[in-house]
């Protein structure tokens, strides 16, 4: 695993929450990684942004707002065999939102997939 993380970037909200929503994007790239898990913590302008990512086989396009969806697994590589129940990454969406925030997956620079959280700064 690799982690980057700058200092300094605060934001408010329940730490249970909050470390139930990083276990679950953390549990989800170690199943779906091949060689590495990346994590990084950054801010913008207006928001911490918590990004990870894997360098597994990705999430097609079209897939990229279903996986959100509750019980949402989509081929054999991203069975329930693996692990997944298809309840993480909605779990991850609704802690989200809990704190104002949103959460996206787009591809990872590496190959993979890279799910970035954006939350308002504290």
């Amino acid at each position: 695993m690799k982690v980057q993380v700058v200092p300094g970037v605060l934001v408010r909200g329940l730490d249970a929450r909050l470390r139930r929503m990083l276990s679950e994007l953390l549990d989800n790239a170690q199943r779906h990684a091949k060689t590495v898990v990346f994590v990084q913590v950054r801010r913008t302008a207006d928001a911490a942004e918590l990004v990870v990512a894997d360098d597994g086989d990705g999430i097609a396009q079209e897939d990229r707002e279903r996986v959100f969806d509750r019980f949402t697994r989509l081929d054999a590589a991203r069975s329930r065999d693996r692990g997944g129940t298809g309840l993480g990454l909605a779990i991850v969406r609704n802690i989200a939102h809990g704190h104002e925030g949103q959460v996206h997956v787009e591809p990872a620079s590496g190959g993979g997939a890279a799910f970035v959280v954006r939350l308002p700064l504290a």
